[in-house]
């Protein structure tokens, strides 16, 4: 039997507890309810592996919503948890000083019962995907070393997935590379090759029919064909993915960074995070289509330990 979803709630206003906590009561998710920001940080210490995601209100007594977000991504144990802040739309100070801790997810007040659950569940899927693809991503990492070049083509995400599990097995910290090399696998196909716009995917999350509209599109003639190509290239000193699909490009540098103006979107916050976390250097090439994402290695002597 499958353990439920559990969710940390830190919220200090009790009527909007009750409602949320009843919401995705429904939806089958085990909430915990903390009313301060040392409460829920005093939870997730007591219970380290047992969240699945939390959701805090940014304005939270004897701990404020930010210091709980700064400890949550500092702590090994706790930093890929998903964290959705809660705050005012207008508050865009907050959102760059949350965006800049690793809060990619927000709402505002008063929540929209069906947004909500749309963000809960993004969060959940980014989680979901991490905790499989970490999972076994250790091993075979010798082996993975050997490796000083390599070409790849892939057509649908499940594809992307695995090779982003790959071939992040070669980088110097594997669970650091692999979130950001997925989340450019990822919008290749879709964005890509499938052309799907930025408003088309904010439907599809927010009517759950996102994955299924990825593969009705992959069986259309004039996307069946198409594929994306991942050319991987060891240097002395740094790691370089060059990935390319068969799209028609995009505005691709007004992604580069966190906005404040998307931070209320169910999803466009990929590249950034690729490129602040994952990635020492990322560079779009002429219409978008192509990205070259580099990681650096250490020196050798550091490499072995000595």
């Amino acid at each position: 039997m499958n353990e439920p979803t559990r969710i940390l709630l830190a919220e200090d206003e009790e009527i909007t507890a009750i409602i949320i906590q009843n919401l995705l009561g429904t939806q089958g998710f085990q909430v915990t309810v903390c009313a301060d920001g040392l409460a829920a940080w005093e939870c997730l210490q007591a219970d380290r592996t047992g969240f699945d995601a939390v959701l805090l209100d940014s304005g939270l007594p004897r701990m404020d919503g930010m210091e709980l977000l700064r400890r949550i991504k500092s702590d090994p144990a706790l930093v890929h948890i998903p964290v959705i802040m809660e705050t005012a739309r207008d508050d865009k100070e907050s959102i760059r000083e949350g965006l800049s801790r690793g809060a990619y997810y927000y709402l505002t007040k008063p929540l929209k019962a069906e947004v909500l659950v749309a963000v809960v569940n993004a969060a959940l899927q980014q989680s979901r995907e991490f905790h499989g693809m970490a999972g076994g991503v250790r091993q075979a990492e010798r082996l993975l070393a050997l490796l000083q070049a390599g070409s790849y083509r892939f057509r649908d995400l499940e594809e992307g997935r695995l090779l982003a599990n790959y071939l992040a097995r070669a980088c110097p910290e594997p669970e650091r590379t692999i979130q950001g090399l997925q989340e450019l696998l990822v919008n290749a196909v879709e964005h890509g090759n499938l052309e799907i716009s930025y408003s088309d995917k904010s439907a599809l999350v927010l009517a759950d029919s996102w994955e299924e509209e990825i593969q009705r599109r992959l069986q259309l003639p004039e996307y069946r064909d198409r594929y994306v190509e991942v050319h991987f290239r060891r240097q002395p000193e740094s790691l370089q993915f060059t990935i390319r699909d068969q799209g028609e490009g995009f505005d691709w540098a007004k992604y580069l960074d966190f906005s404040p103006e998307r931070v209320f979107d169910l999803h466009g916050r990929g590249i950034a995070m690729a490129r602040k976390l994952s990635f020492d250097q990322l560079e779009y090439q002429g219409d978008g289509n192509t990205v070259i994402a580099t990681v650096s290695l250490p020196p050798p002597n550091l490499a072995q330990g000595s």
